[in-house]
């Protein structure tokens, strides 16, 4: 419980994914402790859409998520130029508004908004306005820092939710069309439909630098929309991401410095390869929830330990990003992915929830090769992760 002369158990600094779904299990868990989330924005979670696939999480991590999710499908198609797929998983999303509105509902007057925070420690925060608030312990959770220890590529979009003036006719979403032209590395839109005339459409690279021009994504999403016979009502909601991709790096590095508990995209929890951080965050709520010792040391070892665990777990990952990204031609990327979608369905649904094994590790190296064999060979034979 809290200590003599503290505000609180546990401040959380950025009501983002991942600290949101902290105070919500804990919450659930641990409703004794007082915890508090300082959010520098007027709502929680942004303006963001996050999903993830059915076979990403356990039945329990599933169960105790599910108020957050809002659109359920039991499939979902990929669209290649030589494969066109649908895939029997299911993909759930969650939105913004409803995280918002959950947290509220459950937190009710630890979640302060419109806080902007101007010095983090470990056990104090200090606002903008000059207010100093103390804990037994501080999580900074406002997403993913600068570091000269990793290096990334990244996958960057811009999306729009759209309401048309006929229904589009779509019962599961399409996860990448990458039919369209190829640029900027690999490109794909990607589709979730919300209901029957309205969806969400993205335009997505995978690509070797972060810069966006959202004007021109604008475009060629409305471009693809006019492309598939729908006639544009309204846009109700624009969203954009630039996610990192990790190539290799040093985690041992990226751990060191001050020792203010992480979490998110900030602890580098996500997924490797696709960028999604719901899983990670899910996890990493549900074992914070159950630590003893929720001091600012423990809670930065455990975090720490976490991290650094996912990160040896998930070599093979970056192997395969840099394959993607340094063995071949950016136009040819898409034959990678052509190919991982030719996959036996278990595969693939291990693959995205972080835990394949052996065998499906050899099936994505089995058969004539996505990227040319020498660039191939080059990058595995390269046993030391670049670093920046």
């Amino acid at each position: 419980m809290i200590g003599t002369g503290l505000d609180h158990d546990l401040i959380l600094v950025g009501g983002g994914l991942a600290n949101g779904l902290i105070a919500y299990r804990l919450a659930q868990l641990r409703p004794e402790r007082r915890v508090l989330v300082l959010e520098g924005g007027d709502r929680l979670g942004g303006n963001h859409t996050w999903s993830f696939h059915a076979t990403d999480l356990s039945d329990e991590e599933a169960a105790w998520l599910d108020p957050f999710v809002v659109h359920r499908w039991p499939a979902y198609d990929v669209v290649f130029p030589e494969r066109r797929r649908r895939v029997g998983i299911g993909y759930r999303s969650v939105t913004s508004d409803r995280f918002h509105d959950v947290l509220i509902g459950t937190l009710a007057r630890a979640v302060r908004l419109r806080s902007e925070v101007a010095e983090i420690a470990p056990t104090r925060v200090l606002l903008a306005g000059g207010e100093c608030r103390s804990a037994a312990a501080v999580i900074d959770g406002r997403g993913a820092a600068p570091t000269p220890h990793m290096t990334f590529a990244w996958q960057k979009f811009v999306g729009l939710e759209l309401r048309l003036r006929e229904p589009h006719g779509l019962t599961v979403p399409i996860l990448m069309d990458a039919t369209v032209p190829q640029q900027d590395g690999y490109r794909f839109v990607y589709v979730l439909p919300f209901g029957p005339d309205t969806a969400l459409v993205e335009d997505t690279y995978y690509a070797d630098g972060p810069d966006l021009d959202d004007a021109v994504l604008r475009d060629r999403i409305l471009s693809y929309v006019a492309g598939k016979g729908w006639s544009v009502a309204e846009v109700l909601r624009e969203e954009r991401g630039v996610l990192p991709i990790t190539l290799g790096g040093d985690i041992e590095a990226f751990w060191r410095g001050p020792e203010v508990p992480r979490s998110g995209l900030r602890a580098g929890l996500f997924h490797p390869v696709t960028g999604y951080s719901l899983p990670d965050a899910v996890r990493l709520a549900d074992h914070i929830a159950g630590l003893p010792d929720l001091s600012a040391a423990s809670l930065h070892s455990a975090v720490r330990t976490w991290s650094q665990a996912r990160w040896r777990g998930h070599g093979f990952f970056r192997l395969l990003n840099r394959m993607l990204f340094r063995a071949g031609k950016p136009q040819e990327r898409y034959r990678m992915l052509q190919r991982f979608y030719g996959l036996p369905e278990p595969t693939i649904g291990r693959f995205y929830a972080g835990r394949p094994t052996a065998a499906d590790k050899a099936r994505l190296f089995v058969g004539r090769p996505p990227v040319p064999v020498l660039g191939a060979a080059r990058v595995a034979l390269n046993l030391a992760e670049p670093a920046r």
